[in-house]
């Protein structure tokens, strides 16, 4: 049976140029004693949009698998899917993240909820989880409401796992279930439950990527009560622990943080409870890589800097457009977003200063930051020269991408 380490890195590349400079990433963190799976994540909402096909994100990972002598495990993520679209996958993942978050509160049918019900009753009444000091206090109807928002929705992670198993054979992928892309969070004891319909419906997961407290906006810092999310977070340590135990779920099971990319204020949150109580955790990144080649572009400058600015032009035109997919995930201020002709009159240091994750710098801009990570459309509608430019300047484009992973994003998360 496939089983994920207990770190692993979600590694996401949206036009499949930069996997072997990811991987430097990882082969750099063993050299410090901390080993990292890679797992290459692309959704099918990315590859539609670009026009790729998951075969494309193999063909990259295996190629710079092959070129550094990387003899340790690596995995391909089918990022966000459900039974509608995981048929596009089943070839070539050996990674499904299954997202439920489209089904969160259509109610499963009377029996289904029966069936459920009569196997939770036993947990009604004061509910003590341990490591947590209060113990949850657990009624009927408590319990049936989380039925009613959730169940189906792991009724159909279910389904779609049933699905890739018939294709895959057992034990022959990884499992992950999601649900973060919605507007309210789950609790610890929804997430306890969570786990229990998981099981009840005989999906594997090995990771578990819930709706935090606070907003995890693509491509920019955590925002939100840091104690807060230290006190959930470690709750929901406690609750895996307890669920692994109550229903058979794998040992391995842990938390992925999803939007994880960037979130560097909630790092050593997540550093410090791994360690404290002995967990890992899957870490999930796609767009930070994206905007790496924008800033290496932005550097090289010539055309394309002219390129990366007109890109920063066209999305001004469109901005409700490319945010509305990511709706619970952005958080833009039009007001604070240059202007397309002050941007034109930007040096490319200064074009980069103002995009490159560096909160202090004082031209640094969360706004346009979070602006170019969804404009990535619009680099596929003119692909040919983006891929031109990419090729033409991979070395600096390269360091850029492996700068930010490694020093701003696996240090922080996994070297001491």
């Amino acid at each position: 049976m496939k089983k994920l380490s207990r770190y692993s890195f979600g590694m996401g590349d949206r036009f499949a140029h930069q996997a072997a400079w990811q991987l430097k990433t990882i082969i750099e963190a063993q050299k410090n004693g901390v080993e990292i799976t890679p797992v290459w994540n692309k959704s099918n909402r990315e590859h539609t949009t670009i026009g790729s096909e998951p075969a494309d994100t193999l063909r990259a990972a295996e190629e710079s698998i092959k070129e550094a002598g990387y003899s340790k495990q690596w995995f391909i993520d089918a990022d966000h899917v459900n039974l509608d679209t995981v048929d596009r996958f089943l070839r070539t993942s050996n990674f499904f993240t299954i997202d439920v978050a489209s089904y969160i509160g259509e109610k499963s049918e009377a029996k289904e909820e029966e069936d459920f019900m009569g196997e939770m009753r036993q947990f009604i009444g004061n509910l003590e989880v341990p490591g947590l000091k209060t113990a949850f206090n657990i009624t009927e109807e408590m319990l049936r409401d989380i039925a009613d928002q959730y169940l189906y929705a792991t009724q159909m992670a279910g389904e779609t796992y049933k699905r890739i198993e018939a294709e895959k054979g057992k034990g022959n992928f990884i499992t992950e279930v999601s649900m973060d892309e919605v507007p309210n969070p789950q609790t610890p004891v929804e997430l306890f439950f969570i786990l229990a319909m998981l099981a009840h419906y005989n999906v594997p997961a090995q990771t578990i990527a819930p709706k935090f407290t606070g907003r995890f906006n693509k491509g920019v810092d955590y925002v939100g009560d840091l104690n807060a999310f230290n006190t959930e977070y470690e709750a929901n340590l406690m609750v895996i622990d307890f669920a692994i135990l109550q229903f058979g779920l794998p040992e391995e099971l842990k938390l992925s943080i999803h939007s994880g990319s960037d979130k560097f204020s909630i790092y050593p949150i997540i550093k410090e409870l791994s360690k404290k109580h002995n967990k890992g955790f899957h870490l999930k990144t796609a767009g930070t890589t994206w905007l790496e080649e924008v800033i290496g572009l932005a550097l090289a400058g010539g055309e394309a800097l002219v390129f990366v600015k007109n890109l920063y032009s066209r999305a001004l035109t469109d901005v409700k457009k490319l945010c509305a997919p990511y709706a619970d995930v952005i958080d833009i201020d039009e007001n604070k977003l240059p202007s397309a002709m002050e941007v034109q009159g930007w040096t490319g240091e200064e074009f980069a200063n103002a995009l490159r994750h560096i909160p202090e710098h004082l031209q640094y801009n969360s706004n346009l930051r979070q602006l170019v990570h969804v404009g990535y459309k619009l680099a596929a509608e003119r692909i040919d020269q983006y891929n031109m430019l990419l090729k033409k300047h991979a070395d600096i484009v390269g360091q850029c991408v492996f700068e930010n992973l490694y020093e701003r994003h696996a240090k922080r998360l996994f070297v001491d």
